[in-house]
């Protein structure tokens, strides 16, 4: 087979990207989720260009999964990166994420989801496992063995020291959900959902 000059890869990434800023935008346009719709993305936390509250990106050195659905302000779809504030604990905290550091995708409302190649500038690494349960703190984070490391290590940031287990928080219904909580960014739970994440290996020749 002829090698790849027109980088067909990259740019069904970019495109299948697209998608994400699209949803975000017409979220803005219509002055918040239609109907039951809400979005998990899952982003890594250590990409150049991502700007989150130094507390998380310690905390969450990795990756992290956020819930845009009951609470969210100032959501904003720009060209290359989305800006949203969430509250972690109650807190409010800006985060800017650049499309490129998505990972995931996910619309539990319809079993969508969009699973995204590791960036070029990051190694691939298992994912980390975030959940923050509403009216508290408290955060519970699962950290798989090995590191993640950017090209670039002047950005690298210390990564926290997390317990080697927890238990799996329980996800709160939508009246209880008063507060943003990150959510596990495995394979839909039922086989139906799972029948629809669109992954790179879709439109690859086999």
């Amino acid at each position: 087979m002829s090698q790849d000059l027109m980088n067909y890869d990259q740019m069904t990434q970019l495109a299948l990207r697209g998608v994400v800023r699209d949803a975000i935008r017409r979220v803005i346009r219509e002055d918040g989720l239609p109907g039951a719709h809400h979005f998990y993305i899952t982003f890594l936390t250590r990409y150049p260009g991502v700007d989150i509250d130094g507390s998380l990106a310690e905390k969450y050195a990795d990756e992290i999964t956020i819930v845009i659905e009951h609470q969210y302000w100032d959501l904003k779809a720009n060209a290359d990166s989305f800006e949203v504030t969430l509250k972690f604990g109650g807190v409010p905290k800006f985060l800017s994420v650049p499309y490129t550091a998505v990972t995931r995708f996910h619309d539990p409302s319809v079993g969508f989801a969009l699973q995204f190649d590791p960036p070029e500038q990051m190694e691939p690494n298992p994912q980390t496992l975030v959940s923050i349960a509403p009216n508290s703190s408290e955060k519970v984070m699962l950290k798989p063995k090995g590191k993640v490391k950017l090209k670039d290590k002047k950005t690298a940031l210390k990564k926290s020291d997390a317990p080697k287990s927890a238990p799996a928080a329980k996800k709160p219904s939508p009246d209880q959900l008063s507060d943003i909580a990150a959510a596990p960014a495995d394979a839909p739970a039922d086989s139906e959902d799972a029948s629809k994440v669109v992954s790179l290996d879709s439109f690859r020749k086999k």
